[in-house]
């Protein structure tokens, strides 16, 4: 199992009571993201949580293996573009990118997925056009998957893999 430094440093502040779970998303040309997303015990097996109900999250992107930024919700603000939805059932983000579905994701990028932070930012949007990652406020385009492609989270103790899969046309 490969866990970056800064998320084994988030792991150690955690508090007892949070359910944790990491996930690891795979893009296109080599793009790849880490992550870990930490909520209240009580809500495990309770089906859609959002960003509200989370009480941890970080997510690191990597290009070839090596780190390009990361984002975490000790960075949010009142300007952060910050929709997530999480089934407890499933272990798995919606995907899709249709808001009324709740199939939207939005961490630190926009629809536009350029607003993730001039320097060392690093954002993750899963829209209806693609799913795709931001680095220093622009958007990858050679990032994009199928906004359809699954994106699922494991407990803490299994080994995180990351499946590959072929971009978007």
């Amino acid at each position: 199992m490969r866990l970056c430094l800064p998320l084994l440093a988030l792991l150690a502040a955690t508090p007892a009571h949070a359910a944790q779970f990491q996930f690891c998303w795979t893009g296109a040309n080599g793009y790849t993201m880490e992550g870990l997303i930490e909520f209240p015990d009580a809500l495990q097996n309770t089906g859609l949580i959002t960003e509200t109900d989370v009480t941890g999250f970080q997510i690191i992107g990597f290009l070839d293996g090596v780190a390009i930024g990361s984002w975490s919700l000790d960075q949010l603000t009142p300007g952060t573009s910050w929709t997530l939805r999480f089934d407890t059932d499933t272990l798995r983000f919606p995907t899709g990118g249709i808001r009324s579905l709740n199939s939207y994701q939005e961490w630190n990028a926009s629809g536009q997925v350029n607003d993730c932070g001039a320097v060392g930012g690093f954002g993750f949007n899963g829209g209806n056009y693609a799913q795709d990652v931001c680095v220093d406020n622009v958007w990858i385009e050679d990032s994009s998957i199928d906004p359809e492609t699954p994106l699922f989270a494991q407990p803490m103790d299994v080994a995180l893999v990351c499946e590959t899969v072929v971009p978007t046309s």
